[in-house]
């Protein structure tokens, strides 16, 4: 899944899993989208191609209810030009820099160009230390690219958010915690990318201004310092510019001739021309190459990340959309245990597992299981795994080790590969109690504690009026905790 398509992805997801009230992108949209993608990208295209299309075909219809979030979105997506922009005034910084000396007169020890080979030099040692000690440092560049991109994006949003965006807030701020976290590496092999490349073309334009200015002025080479004499100043510039002498074929001076060139003897200079073809060489050697080399293998990673920002499907909220268009509808299991559930309970569980396994699954709700017979499972439950199967408990009842949960793992070992989800449902205890709301706390602490150690938490909802929202949330955390 390429940028474009993840970031839109990423988008809807946070509007489908945040915006609990669905005023602005209804059941039905959500519907919508996925039986127009469906027949957009015909039978058997891979996730990611049903789920990009159906952003892309959600997000057309989004544009005339929200165009400030869709503007908001906009502006997560990175613009070339940017990168582009820095590279090419890093070549006219590079061509400005004109501090080789004063006036006309090249002193050999400018701290521009030693400074340029020290910098560069202690990047490239940074960059070994790090890949020695963590084999790259691609973790801490995402945090720091994380943090860039969180403040960026918020205030982008923030700014558009004022500028009539309808979306809820909680939508923005999950969208922008999500695509730092997907697109994070990605940014990082691109701002390494772009540093590596405006430092080659600052590099250049230093070579491609002094060689410019050469061609009008004659420059005269010599040096000067307060504390340096002619052979600490041999050693330097040997050390410093042997790279360029190998590469021009023209090795450095002897001490004596050096110290004839020092500003103030006699004679005081000579022509600056071999000079600055030494300095230009060494630059390439030091700066340019390496900068180069490390950009490309930088855009090499941008590259394969930016087409591998999605590459899993298999959470519950991929898995919702692509079950309808890859598989048949989901079918679901409710086995109530010692519960007699009226007709308006089934329907509100009904309409909770719609919200998360799509509004096209399927549930069959067996006959009760009676206290006692706890091992008994009804035929129905051994269905083909298409669904996990539901446990359906009152919260009136009393919790027992020897009686639910000996259900509940029954019903684990029952063989059909599903996972289970625990229900309670907190309708007749309501009805009988009212809004107490610490004994209720007290009862859901003690249903979860008879099933902490089969490794399941219940889900408390009253099923005769369910929070849709809350109930899809401890769902959707229950199938992420059984995978």
């Amino acid at each position: 899944m390429n940028e474009r398509d993840a970031l839109l992805t990423t988008a809807l997801r946070a509007v489908e899993t945040v915006d609990g009230d669905r005023r602005l992108w209804t059941d039905d949209d959500r519907s919508w989208s996925s039986r127009a993608a469906a027949e957009v990208v015909g039978a058997g295209a891979s996730p990611a191609v049903f789920v990009a299309r159906r952003a892309h075909l959600a997000f057309e219809r989004l544009a005339s209810r929200d165009a400030g979030f869709v503007r908001a979105v906009a502006g997560l997506r990175w613009r070339a030009g940017i990168g582009m922009a820095l590279i090419v005034l890093a070549f006219l910084a590079g061509v400005a820099t004109d501090h080789l000396g004063s006036g006309q007169r090249i002193n050999l020890l400018a701290l521009p160009i030693l400074g340029l080979l020290a910098w560069n030099l202690l990047v490239y040692l940074s960059i070994a230390a790090g890949w020695l000690r963590r084999q790259g440092r691609t973790a801490e560049e995402t945090v720091a690219v994380r943090r860039f991109l969180v403040r960026g994006a918020t205030g982008m949003g923030g700014w558009l958010r004022q500028r009539g965006m309808r979306m809820p807030k909680s939508v923005l701020v999950r969208l922008v915690g999500d695509w730092s976290r997907i697109a994070a590496a990605l940014y990082a092999a691109r701002a390494a990318r772009i540093l590596h490349l405006a430092a080659t073309l600052f590099a250049l334009g230093i070579i491609a201004g002094f060689y410019f200015r050469g061609l009008a002025f004659e420059y005269r080479a010599g040096w000067e310092s307060t504390f340096l004499g002619a052979e600490a100043v041999h050693r330097i510039l040997t050390l410093m510019l042997a790279p360029g002498a190998w590469l021009v074929g023209e090795p450095l001076p002897s001490v004596d001739a050096l110290a004839a060139i020092r500003f103030g003897a006699l004679p005081p200079t000579e022509n600056a021309a071999l000079w600055l073809h030494r300095m230009a060489a060494t630059i390439v050697i030091v700066v340019v190459v390496p900068r180069l080399v490390l950009g490309l293998a930088s855009a090499v990673r941008e590259r394969q990340r930016s087409t591998r920002l999605i590459g899993h499907f298999d959470d519950p909220y991929f898995q919702r959309l692509l079950r309808d268009y890859q598989v048949s509808p989901a079918r679901l299991t409710v086995i109530p245990y010692s519960y007699h559930p009226l007709p308006a309970t089934l329907a509100g569980l009904q309409a909770v597992l719609a919200r998360v396994f799509g509004s096209s699954a399927a549930m069959l709700c067996t006959a009760p299981v009676s206290y006692g017979d706890e091992s008994a499972l009804p035929s129905a439950t051994q269905l083909d795994g298409s669904g996990p199967s539901c446990a359906l408990f009152s919260l009136a009842a009393t919790p027992e080790r020897e009686t639910q949960g000996a259900f509940v793992r029954a019903l684990q070992a029952s063989g059909n590969g599903a996972p289970v989800l625990v229900f309670v449902d907190e309708g007749p205890w309501r009805a009988r109690f009212d809004a107490d709301g610490q004994r209720l706390a007290e009862r859901r602490s003690a249903w979860r504690a008879e099933f902490a150690d089969l490794g399941v938490a219940p889900i408390f909802v009253d099923l005769a009026q369910p929070d849709l929202a809350a109930a899809q949330s401890e769902i959707e955390h229950c199938l992420q905790g059984v995978a």
